[in-house]
């Protein structure tokens, strides 16, 4: 990891991706909104709102998440996004009755098996499954059993996260490729990704450096991703300089 973007020594980076056809792309709890107790409760603060209302008037703006592509949608109302892919890349290409009938299969077995353990809970995003441990008091002992409950399903993809564990089809499209598609999609030339959490290292991986910028929010050795910045309160930082230079490149062109 080379380190924070927002450092003055790393401007050059950012100004030569925003100066580009670039596409904007970024994951929504932890990055665009803080992460909360209660996952139903995650907001953008009022400033980041503002600020991606605006960068998403400049740039081409999308979010990918692991949420459900209908719940995305509420939490950017009035924000022009060109896109809002849900389930970790699922959403909208390769959602069907078919997959969703798989995922409500597993969900007597994970009741069964997760049943009386406190602070659990199950939300169901018709294509994929998170199992929240949040409010566990024991998270070790609860993330173990919710591990234990998913290999039990047989064969399906397991992600980790922030206090969660999310359970996919095998073979589902994953958050690499879906800003691939995305970026083909708006014919965009390079694409600003930024996220938090180990579903957001699918994108990282790409090995496209020349067209992929990876900013991992809150850095760790672990990440693929090149650059970070520090935490989550960062992002307005992050989205005011994003706006400053495609501002300043247009009052350049008007020249």
């Amino acid at each position: 990891m080379s380190g924070d973007i927002l450092r003055p020594v790393n401007r050059r980076v950012l100004a030569e991706f925003a100066a580009s056809n670039v596409l904007l792309a970024f994951d929504f709890d932890g990055t665009l909104a803080p992460i909360v107790a209660e996952p139903s409760q995650a907001r953008m603060r009022s400033e980041t709102l503002r600020l991606l209302t605006e960068a998403a008037s400049l740039y081409p703006c999308i979010v990918v998440s692991g949420r459900a592509q209908s719940d995305l949608v509420g939490r950017l109302d009035g924000v022009p996004v060109r896109g809002v892919v849900g389930n970790h890349g699922v959403e909208p290409w390769q959602a069907s009755r078919a997959l969703s009938d798989e995922v409500r299969r597993w969900h007597p077995q994970l009741e069964r098996k997760l049943r009386g353990l406190p602070g659990v809970t199950i939300e169901d995003k018709s294509f994929s499954v998170s199992v929240h441990y949040r409010q566990a008091r024991d998270k070790e002992k609860a993330r173990e059993q919710i591990l234990d409950a998913a290999a039990a399903l047989g064969d399906v993809r397991v992600i980790g996260g922030i206090e969660v564990v999310n359970i996919l089809p095998p073979g589902a499209p994953d958050k690499g490729t879906a800003l691939v598609s995305e970026r083909e999609r708006l014919g965009c030339e390079s694409a600003i990704y930024v996220g938090d959490d180990e579903t957001d290292e699918d994108v990282f991986a790409l090995e496209d450096p020349d067209r992929i910028l990876g900013i991992r929010v809150g850095p760790t050795p672990a990440s693929a991703a090149e650059y970070s910045i520090v935490s989550q309160v960062e992002i307005d930082a992050l989205l005011r300089v994003l706006v400053e230079l495609r501002r300043s490149k247009k009052t350049e062109v008007s020249r």
